[in-house]
């Protein structure tokens, strides 16, 4: 008489086949669940990007109450020296060493006023020089918490032609790693203020010195494309500086207004830009972030 122990081991027992149908199953639900979360992931960075853009547009609003201008955005500071748009950005609304922005400022990549400095180090003048210093001071006008806030330099390492010891405000994806301290911090917000003097937005000739934005204020920052890319060999521009060997046109086509039909026009013509990289780290891509709706177009 056979063992009832045995019989019942046996039939609880699962087959080859049944935990190869089972592993199949798991690991097609496993391949349709990883898109979509990865979908869910994705659209959550996107929430919370254009989040960050609606603080930074009320911080330049504050500056703008404050001084009765936008802040500059140009490529160069007044003394000639590459200082983009992005890092004017940063000084305007954090100043440039994240203590507020000074009220002298002219907007010099040196942060001088062209005879004294304007953002000392703490450790170069007296205690009371110092705080002199600070009371002259606005802002800052993000939390430093929140402002993602971190050296040029610590993006790119020292390729360019930018100064060691100027921030940018960076965007939430985390797309570069950071230099120093090895953590993955996101790319530039890329910063453009409207010439309002002008009438302009022809992306046929995107040198016309009557358009109303300047797609030249970060051209420079675009040239070094992602920071990943640094090394040996030259990166790649991002493709919003050029694209098919075309420089600025890809700028204006995405920040041409489409709702204006009669003329060719900017989304906010009286103000200012911001633009994230998006998810994809690239500038002049479909999922660029921008504090203002627009269509991506292929270039003619």
């Amino acid at each position: 008489m056979k063992s009832n122990v045995k019989q019942s081991n046996r039939a609880a027992a699962f087959t080859i086949v049944e935990l190869l149908t089972v592993m199949s199953i798991i690991v097609i639900l496993i391949g349709l669940l990883v898109p979509a979360l990865n979908q869910v992931k994705r659209y959550a960075y996107e929430v919370k990007q254009k989040a960050q853009l609606k603080s930074i547009d009320t911080a330049i609003e504050l500056f703008n109450s404050e001084f009765d201008g936008y802040p500059d955005s140009g490529p160069l500071g007044p003394d000639g020296v590459p200082y983009c748009g992005a890092m004017k950005l940063c000084e305007a609304v954090m100043g440039q060493d994240l203590q507020g922005f000074h009220r002298d400022s002219i907007f010099r990549s040196d942060g001088s006023d062209g005879i004294r400095s304007l953002y000392p180090d703490a450790n170069s003048v007296s205690p009371g020089a110092y705080r002199d210093n600070l009371s002259m001071r606005k802002g800052p006008y993000l939390p430093l918490a929140n402002a993602n806030a971190f050296l040029i330099r610590d993006l790119y390492g020292d390729t360019g032609p930018f100064g060691s010891r100027h921030f940018v405000l960076c965007d939430v994806f985390r797309r570069v790693t950071h230099r120093t301290t090895g953590r993955r911090v996101g790319m530039p917000i890329l910063y453009y203020t409207a010439n309002t003097a002008n009438t302009r937005h022809n992306a046929a000739n995107p040198n016309d010195p009557q358009n109303i934005y300047n797609y030249l204020d970060n051209q420079s920052l675009l040239m070094l494309g992602k920071p990943g890319d640094q090394g040996a060999t030259a990166s790649t521009p991002h493709r919003l500086a050029v694209e098919n060997g075309q420089q600025g046109v890809r700028f204006y086509m995405n920040t041409k207004n489409e709702q204006v039909t009669t003329v060719s026009r900017p989304y906010r013509a009286d103000t200012f830009i911001l633009i994230s990289a998006g998810y994809d780290g690239e500038y002049g891509t479909p999922d660029d972030i921008c504090n203002y709706e627009w269509k991506y177009r292929a270039l003619p």
